[in-house]
């Protein structure tokens, strides 16, 4: 009689190591947005966290981020995970950063996990559904081989958003429809956004992942088998004095490239039975990727202003006003983004919010690194 299956235990890796430039003057190279109280007093590191400990316990919480902003994630997460923050020498996409956070947990679990893994900087207005959801994705990756993705049905033709396309009849997961995936789309242009969101069988792709450590490494392996050697032979000097040195060395080899591109892509041209799976997930979900998703989120009706701090509008709506320290008076304008900090104002139209990643590579450029 074959021996029944040792129980899989759980753990989250969170990808916390962007640098979030949309979010400047706030969002600085040691302190960026995932650091920062975007929305609501906690951190957007420190809600990713609180949304996952009725599920997973801090213990087995997986935090990936660079050596500028290691100090402060420390500072961020439970005490239990602070041995737990993963410290890359560089960043080289997604693939590499959950290979990295796959191989320590098998090390610590001393065989195979399921791995969560979710970006530390995004917003889901509704948790406790976002836990079930997340429960449920968990219990179909607990199939061997099986990889299982969150989509967020669209709102709108959105051409920033990476799309997932589904195909067939739903199984169920725990309550929730399950889908094979039929293909990964990235960017697509407005023509085909508006196309996607009209069929009904696309979601956006939110970057959260589920998958047993076995199933990604077999994958990795499959799709990238170089990163894969490495990281294996990383894994042999987890806990020696020379880990350090093997870690640093083993990056300058590795290729730069996203776990949708290494992975999920290939895998769903693959011959054979679907290997990646969907779940679609009405969370009120956003990844808050500019100060003008801020104030959509924030703004309790259409045309209101929003102040972070004191002030007064006068003939003025639809503005963003974040200036903690000062006293903010505006009169007669529309549709500002507002953003004071201790050594920089900014300054722009919502519509243009977007373009603020520019003046960061214009401050990289001239070497302004007191900037940044």
């Amino acid at each position: 009689m074959a021996k029944p299956e040792k129980k899989l235990t759980i753990h989250a890796v969170i990808l916390a190591g962007g640098r979030g430039t949309r979010f400047w003057p706030r969002s600085r190279t040691r302190t960026p947005k995932q650091l920062l109280n975007i929305i609501g007093k906690e951190t957007m590191l420190e809600q990713t966290v609180a949304r996952l400990r009725p599920l997973i316990p801090a213990e087995r919480i997986w935090t990936v981020t660079n050596a500028e902003q290691a100090a402060a994630v420390r500072k961020q997460v439970p005490a239990a995970a602070r041995k737990r923050v993963l410290v890359e020498p560089k960043g080289l996409n997604t693939a590499v950063a959950i290979g990295l956070a796959a191989i320590h947990a098998r090390h610590t679990g001393g065989g195979d996990a399921l791995l969560a893994v979710l970006p530390a900087d995004h917003f889901i207005a509704r948790p406790e559904k976002y836990r079930d959801i997340v429960a449920a994705a968990l219990d179909v990756a607990r199939g061997p081989g099986r990889m299982v993705v969150l989509g967020i049905p669209p709102t709108r033709p959105e051409t920033g958003f990476g799309y997932i396309e589904r195909m067939g009849e739903p199984i169920t997961g725990k309550g929730f429809p399950v889908f094979a995936v039929k293909r990964f789309t990235e960017k697509p242009a407005l023509p085909f956004a508006v196309e996607y969101v009209a069929s009904g069988k696309y979601h956006w792709n939110a970057g959260m992942f589920f998958w047993r450590v076995s199933t990604f490494l077999e994958n990795l392996k499959s799709f990238l088998p170089k990163t894969h050697a490495a990281l294996e032979d990383l894994a042999g000097f987890i806990g020696t004095r020379t880990y350090e040195r093997r870690l640093r060395a083993i990056y300058q080899k590795l290729e730069s490239i996203s776990v949708d591109y290494a992975v999920l892509e290939p895998a769903t041209r693959t011959e054979g039975p679907p290997r990646v799976f969907v779940i679609p997930a009405e969370i009120g979900w956003s990844d808050i990727g500019s100060w003008a998703a801020v104030y959509e989120l924030l703004a309790k009706r259409s045309g209101e202003n929003v102040l972070a701090g004191a002030g007064h509008a006068l003939d003025s709506e639809g503005n963003f006003l974040w200036s903690p320290s000062k006293f903010v008076a505006a009169i007669g304008v529309r549709d500002l983004v507002v953003v004071e900090t201790r050594d920089a104002l900014l300054i722009c139209p919502r519509d243009r919010a977007q373009d603020v990643a520019k003046i960061v590579r214009t401050l990289e450029e001239t070497r302004r690194s007191d900037l940044l």
